[in-house]
């Protein structure tokens, strides 16, 4: 069977794109923070550098043009004449003194006299403006950075999930797992089951219990845990069978999200399992074993299965 598209890819990604805004592209800009943090880092690196590079030769354009408009350019800055900025003669030295102020270098070679108040209301404006996009482009760079997006690659799914028999129940099960020694705080996991439905409505959304009503939705997710959906009555596979899980089409949308333990940020990862990647008859091989003092996860054998002895009826059957 040829594959088809996902609404949901295995590495989490959405495959939904959102078109034909029109007027209602205006609110990116009104929320232009959450904008540029979700942008790329190629762009935010040119936004960075673009807004401290044209900040920065404004900023020395001013102060180059008091010095202009004073004459402090064409006059010698001695005893005798007391200039606005000292030692500023052209518009590299105005650049130097800008940089010097901003970054508060202060050199002490370049600095503002007391006969100079457009100067110094120039370096309040400064001082107030360079603390604003610090404040903006930093703040925006470390949330960036600080993003758990990343942690949510080193949790990991099963690339299939299985159909068997467990405590005599038939059950969907598929397993995740933590690579990291930090654990997930409240871990909680869900998972949406999508199908298709019709020409008006292409998919349609509903709940699969993995434990609501008996809290095994919270996961203590120190070790691979294997998480169970018990089809019965009130189940969507209540009708699912061997034979029919091979002309049925359906996408299970698996939703992991927990609080970072080291940031206290909250993490979602997310993939999905097609028809064609659940396997009837099917259980997971033990990843566990109990070694001196420990117990020592073998995750070479994260994604094994084996085959076990299971009816190819449905529960309704």
């Amino acid at each position: 069977r040829r594959e088809r598209q996902r609404f949901v890819d295995k590495n989490g990604r959405c495959n939904v794109q959102h078109g034909n805004l029109g007027g209602e592209s205006s609110r990116y800009l009104s929320d232009f923070f959450t904008t540029l943090v979700d942008l790329k880092w190629r762009w935010n690196l040119l936004i960075f550098l673009l807004t401290y590079t044209v900040a920065w030769l404004v900023m020395a354009s001013l102060w180059w043009g008091i010095a202009y408009l004073r004459g402090d350019l064409h006059q010698a800055h001695g005893d005798t004449y007391s200039p606005c900025v000292a030692n500023v003669y052209n518009f590299p030295s105005a650049f130097l003194f800008f940089v010097e102020t901003e970054a508060t270098i202060g050199y002490g070679h370049r600095y503002i006299t007391e006969r100079c108040p457009e100067g110094i209301v120039l370096f309040l404006f400064q001082s107030l403006l360079g603390s604003v996009v610090d404040a903006f482009l930093i703040g925006c760079m470390f949330i960036k950075m600080s993003q758990p997006k990343k942690r949510a690659e080193t949790l990991m799914f099963s690339r299939a999930a299985v159909i068997s028999q467990r405590d005599a129940k038939l059950c969907l099960m598929f397993r995740v797992g933590n690579l990291r020694n930090s654990h997930m705080v409240s871990a909680q996991i869900r998972c949406k089951l999508q199908t298709p439905e019709g020409e008006f409505l292409p998919l349609d959304q509903c709940e699969l219990d993995v434990g609501f009503g008996t809290g095994a939705d919270q996961l203590f997710l120190v070790s691979p845990l294997t998480i169970c959906h018990e089809i019965n009555s009130e189940s969507p596979f209540f009708c699912l069978s061997q034979r029919s899980l091979r002309s049925e089409q359906f996408e299970i949308v698996v939703i992991l999200e927990g609080i970072v333990e080291t940031t206290g940020m909250t993490c979602q990862a997310r993939t999905s399992y097609t028809e064609d990647e659940v396997l009837w008859g099917h259980r997971f091989l033990p990843v566990m074993s109990l070694e001196d003092g420990f117990f020592r996860v073998d995750y070479s054998q994260f994604h094994a299965t084996f085959e076990v002895p299971t009816p190819p009826y449905s529960v309704k059957e």
